[in-house]
């Protein structure tokens, strides 16, 4: 960011780790959560919900707890994590739909084990994305909301019947449309589809860097959500602002090359991003022509707003 150039204040609902820190990692330290504290500050970050993914229950359980200890240890941390994100494990194991988490652990929604990790997160969980079709009439859902926690849905592959009835049970968000779903899918009853036809009942989140979904691709989703329903965030690992190396996220080997997305090390699929918001924030503006109005709307107000964290 350039002395000269002013940037509107932004938050991101979708952080697995920054600046080295992987907030899937249950030794993750002091240290260095200050330092990607310190480093979101620069990029005029004012929030983020730091993100937990699919894992067994013991390690799911361990990294939320440490990131709540961490907090309290850290008065700009907590500041900078009003709360947490849980994307899983009560999605979709089929492959393409699970992304880069552990099929292994992926499985149909418990209340038993969501309540564990609400006790873990000491009311700092405010979104949990969840696969529709792993919550049969949306019964998770509903629980969920009535505990006051924002539901999404993601790494997923619902029918419209089963989106709808989780709408109805309250789903109110949909977790980095485009992403989490098959490079090969029926050309016309698919999973983005379904959910642009649904957006005006769903604030749909997008990453924006260029890769996950091509510009050319989020221009044509842009114009098909309503503009009050839509949020951009950064879905972004440790790499994100240290550029080129090996990184991890929950254990993996994340690889990344300079100038492109962190990848699994055997090159096949994306792994979250090493984005950062100001760049998203310019290439939205310069690039596709969005107002500063919707960027500071869809990058700041909403996300805030949606997630329980104004």
């Amino acid at each position: 960011m350039s002395d000269s150039e002013s940037l509107p204040k932004f938050f991101d609902l979708q952080v697995n780790g920054f600046f080295g820190a992987d907030f899937n990692d249950a030794s993750l330290s002091e240290s260095q959560l200050a330092a990607a504290v310190t480093r979101l500050q620069q990029d005029n970050v004012s929030g983020i919900l730091a993100t937990v993914i699919t894992d067994s229950n013991e390690a799911m359980l361990a990294r939320v707890r440490r990131i709540v200890e961490l907090r309290k240890l850290l008065p700009a941390a907590a500041a900078m994590i009003p709360g947490l994100h849980i994307e899983g494990p009560f999605i979709s194991p089929v492959t393409g739909y699970i992304g880069a988490h552990p099929a292994a652990h992926a499985r149909q929604c418990e209340q038993g084990f969501m309540e564990e990790l609400l006790a873990a997160g000491e009311g700092l969980i405010r979104l949990v994305t969840i696969a529709p079709e792993q919550d049969p009439g949306g019964k998770l859902t509903r629980w969920l909301v009535d505990q006051n926690v924002v539901v999404a849905a993601g790494h997923c592959d619902p029918s419209v019947e089963q989106l709808a009835t989780t709408i109805d049970q309250g789903l109110s968000m949909f977790t980095h449309l485009g992403n989490g779903c098959p490079q090969l899918m029926h050309r016309h009853d698919n999973i983005i589809q379904r959910v642009l036809s649904m957006s005006d009942r769903l604030v749909v989140c997008m990453i924006a860097d260029g890769f996950h979904v091509p510009l050319v691709a989020l221009q044509n989703y842009i114009r098909c959500i309503p503009p009050e329903n839509l949020v951009f965030t950064t879905d972004c690992i440790a790499a994100a602002g240290l550029g080129a190396g090996v990184y991890t996220l929950a254990g993996q080997q994340i690889r990344v090359e300079a100038g492109m997305p962190p990848t699994s090390a055997d090159g096949s699929h994306f792994v979250g991003s090493s984005a950062q918001m100001p760049d998203m924030y310019r290439r939205l503006r310069d690039e596709l022509g969005i107002s500063q109005k919707q960027l500071e709307y869809s990058m700041f107000e909403l996300p805030r707003r949606a997630t329980g964290c104004a």
